[in-house]
């Protein structure tokens, strides 16, 4: 069994599920840079409200890129995912080590490849 960004491998993946896997790897691999920008505003706030407010960050801005592309953040399509992953690569390029932006866009695309057309 192989779980990538919570989702199993080894099951039926829907599209759902790897928007979800890209806004936890997109927050993962952006904490820190997260963490800074958000806690300045945050002071009096809980872990976990911070956390909850991290996740809402990131998830807009997938929806704007999902809005780019002609996909739906609710409804996402295999071909919208991919031009979500595509933009966001190239975002992370202004602040991320190459190698890592690969690593990551390659864990999601595991997942899409087992995506039905």
């Amino acid at each position: 069994m192989t779980i990538i960004y919570g989702v199993d491998t080894d099951k039926p993946i829907t599209p759902e599920q790897v928007r979800d896997a890209i806004v936890e790897c997109f927050t993962l691999a952006h904490k820190k840079i997260l963490e800074k920008d958000i806690g300045q505003f945050v002071d009096d706030m809980t872990v976990q409200e911070k956390k909850k407010i991290e996740e809402i960050n990131v998830q807009l801005m997938i929806k704007s890129y999902f809005d780019e592309v002609g996909g739906d953040y609710a409804n996402p399509t295999k071909n919208s995912i991919i031009g979500v992953c595509n933009r966001l690569a190239e975002f992370s390029k202004n602040f991320r080590n190459p190698e890592i932006i690969k690593k990551h866009y390659g864990e999601i695309m595991q997942l899409v490849d087992k995506l039905e057309d």
